[in-house]
């Protein structure tokens, strides 16, 4: 994974750098925990279980992350599902979960 990866995937890098001090080392590292983060795989049984809330809190924990790292492409499918669990609606989450690790693979592809 490099930064240049990052930028063609949509990642706003200059954000996600200056969050991490302007480390690019420590910038990757962390944009690689978090493809790897378990929040993902929460999210996804939550909402095949109909958890919302549980859903909830995976989709939550992953947009704080995702917000922190600039990598924009899987934080605004996160900010969207975030908000229709936080309002309990009642819907088929199942597109919208299948576009963010379809995202999120993407990310680990680098």
């Amino acid at each position: 994974m490099t930064v240049e990866a990052l930028k063609s995937f949509g990642a706003n890098v200059d954000e996600g750098l200056r969050r991490c001090m302007n480390n690019e080392e420590f910038y990757l590292k962390m944009v690689a925990k978090a493809a790897q983060n378990d929040s993902f795989e929460k999210l996804e049984g939550a909402v095949k279980e109909g958890d919302l809330g549980a859903a909830f809190d995976a989709a939550h924990a992953l947009k704080g992350v995702l917000a922190n790292l600039a990598l924009s492409p899987i934080h605004k499918p996160i900010c969207e599902i975030v908000e229709l669990l936080r309002g309990k609606t009642q819907m088929d989450y199942s597109p919208l979960v299948q576009k963010i690790l379809e995202k999120r693979n993407e990310l680990k592809a680098l």
